[in-house]
């Protein structure tokens, strides 16, 4: 099974790359973060001409998450439990909650598409509710792979955190931006001590995910590494190639981000993709 995430930036912009890199790639499952749509104005139409079906959550023109796939998705969930919220209160006392969390089952894979909140700026309360949101998600997972640890689990999307000082180009300014700060590292690494891995690293040490649209950001290569597939050990167990697609930044209207992708054993499915020889 081929299975990857791509922070799409406004799927009604990009459809037609979307699903143009679906089937030149031979993707049988995408996450997607940043659809800016509600359901009723989501492109379904090219989806399911190219053999996918769409689950999604989304509220407004902004954030968003869906999956494409052209398995059967199953145990579709909205959101985590707990998961804070963020703006104007509620009548009730109660924040908003965000569109941000997906999950779907797929070939007994579990897999989240998630696009965590940016931050914005240090001292900014949008930093200290992303680090709430990490915190909460990382003890759910850790609840999730306790209760079955044998399923495998995927984690994927736009973190909005760059780990490694080498997840950011050369001239970062790491004293003055989010992404890169102490807290926001932590809250990664939390999800490594509950037992989940970046199962593309070992096989792509180097690369960035993201440029931005400014200051010629992508032909200086002054990117950043923000979008990960984080495994359970049956998840990683499962993975025998990933890559990242950095050709679709090029070309007319991209994306900011580029796709992450990797490819499970399964052994109950007969690979019918061509030989390359």
């Amino acid at each position: 099974m081929r299975v990857a995430t791509w922070n799409v930036n406004s799927i009604r912009a990009r459809v037609g790359r979307v699903v143009d890199w679906l089937g030149r790639e031979d993707v049988d499952v995408l996450a997607m973060q940043e659809i800016k749509c509600k359901e009723s104005q989501f492109p379904f139409e090219p989806f399911e001409e190219a053999g996918y079906q769409v689950q999604l959550h989304g509220l407004n023109q902004w954030n968003g998450v869906a999956f494409a796939s052209r398995l059967p998705m199953e145990e579709v969930t909205v959101g985590f439990p707990d998961a804070p919220g963020f703006g104007t209160e509620n009548e009730d006392g109660t924040l908003p909650l965000e569109a941000r969390a997906l999950g779907v089952t797929v070939n007994d894979v579990r897999l989240w598409s998630l696009y965590v909140p940016n931050g914005r700026e240090l001292g900014h309360p949008h930093l200290d509710y992303k680090l709430r949101w990490l915190a909460t998600l990382a003890e759910d997972t850790r609840g999730w792979l306790a209760a079955n640890p044998d399923q495998p689990l995927a984690l994927m999307g736009d973190w909005n955190v760059a780990p490694l000082d080498t997840d950011v180009w050369p001239t970062w300014p790491f004293e003055t931006s989010t992404h890169t700060s102490a807290p926001e590292r932590a809250a990664f690494a939390k999800f490594e001590e509950v037992g989940l891995t970046d199962v593309v690293r070992e096989r792509v040490p180097e690369g960035f995910t993201f440029w931005d649209y400014q200051q010629l950001r992508f032909p200086r290569n002054e990117g950043m590494r923000i979008d990960f597939i984080m495994g359970s050990k049956a998840f990683a167990d499962l993975v025998t190639d990933a890559s990242i697609h950095r050709n679709e930044r090029k070309g007319d209207a991209p994306s900011d981000h580029v796709p992450v992708l990797v490819d499970l054993a399964d052994d109950d499915e007969d690979d019918d993709r061509p030989m390359i020889f």
